[in-house]
């Protein structure tokens, strides 16, 4: 018996099974790392409308190699080319960790703060971070892809009111910066984002913040309370409701620096999106510990101080 095909359709099956066959032989040169794997799924669906339209006919050869092509199509639909620079990368697991949460707590002084704001911050700001970096490193391996940690402008210098988020945003930045070197050898990158200030909803609402500087004056000693003064603590609502003015509504300088760390064939180790948060890193690193001080209180300049200063201040003047 002769098993090549008789008819004009079999010919036309035949030869749509070699055409693909071909192709996807050419495709696995071009993607040596996964060859073996491309050549099993690619391959299946042409050699089983080859060998059923020999052994059904061309009708039922077409219809098996249809259905199998499906098959295979379900299953490659999950594996995305990731372009990386100017080549693409076959992703067949996890390529990238973005760590993003953060907890703000209230903005104020550092003596004022109660030591479960600093236990919130750390945990969510930096442990959290850590914890699902460490959950996800196997994988990231694997694929020699990328760990992103949002960190903060004042995960890098120092700013008034901003202890407890400040210290848990920079022990962040420096295990960012442990891992980059530790992970370098896996192929892993890693970068760290600090962007200034941007409307994201952090502060949290007004009411939240009447009940944080509530629980915060209730939680005071009885001396600490007497020397800021009532009026100051609850000047520290005016400095919330002011702090939206002060950040950038527009998301897509973070958005951009979060892509290219993720995208990039040479990503940075630090990014400082936003207005004055490059600037600002420079003159800490770089200038005398004075000037910076001098230049973040006149840049943060606030109106209002302690009870105990502006008495002192006003027998100062008396004399």
């Amino acid at each position: 018996m002769d098993a090549l095909p008789s008819s004009p359709l079999g010919w036309l099956c035949t030869g749509i099974t070699l055409l693909f066959g071909v192709t996807v032989l050419c495709m696995a040169k071009r993607s040596p790392v996964e060859k073996a794997d491309v050549l099993v799924w690619r391959l299946l669906p042409a050699l089983l409308g080859l060998l059923c339209a020999a052994t059904l006919g061309a009708g039922g050869g077409l219809v098996v190699f249809c259905a199998v092509c499906l098959v295979c199509s379900a299953y490659l639909g999950v594996r995305a080319l990731l372009p990386v620079g100017d080549k693409a990368v076959l992703i067949t697991g996890l390529w990238g960790v973005v760590n993003n949460a953060g907890i703000l707590g209230i903005p104020a002084d550092a003596e004022l703060l109660p030591m479960s704001t600093y236990r919130q911050c750390m945990e969510v700001n930096f442990f959290g971070a850590v914890e699902v970096s460490k959950i996800f490193l196997p994988l990231l391996r694997k694929s020699q892809g990328r760990l992103v940690n949002v960190s903060s402008m004042a995960g890098g210098i120092p700013l008034p009111r901003y202890a407890a988020y400040g210290a848990s945003k920079a022990a962040l930045s420096m295990f960012s910066g442990v891992m980059r070197q530790e992970l370098s050898k896996w192929g892993i990158k890693v970068a760290a984002i600090h962007p200034s200030g941007f409307r994201t909803g952090i502060q949290g609402t007004s009411d939240l913040w009447d009940k944080q500087i509530k629980e915060l004056m209730e939680n005071l000693p009885a001396d600490t309370r007497q020397d800021y003064g009532e009026d100051y603590l609850l000047g520290l609502k005016s400095y919330f409701l002011h702090m939206p003015a002060y950040c950038n509504a527009d998301l897509s300088p973070v958005l951009s620096a979060v892509l290219h760390a993720l995208l990039a064939k040479r990503p940075h180790g630090l990014y400082t999106p936003g207005k004055g948060a490059y600037m600002s890193l420079c003159i800490f690193c770089y200038f005398p510990l004075w000037f910076y001080d001098f230049f973040i209180s006149k840049m943060l300049s606030t109106e209002s101080l302690p009870r105990a200063l502006r008495t002192s201040e006003a027998e100062s003047k008396n004399l």
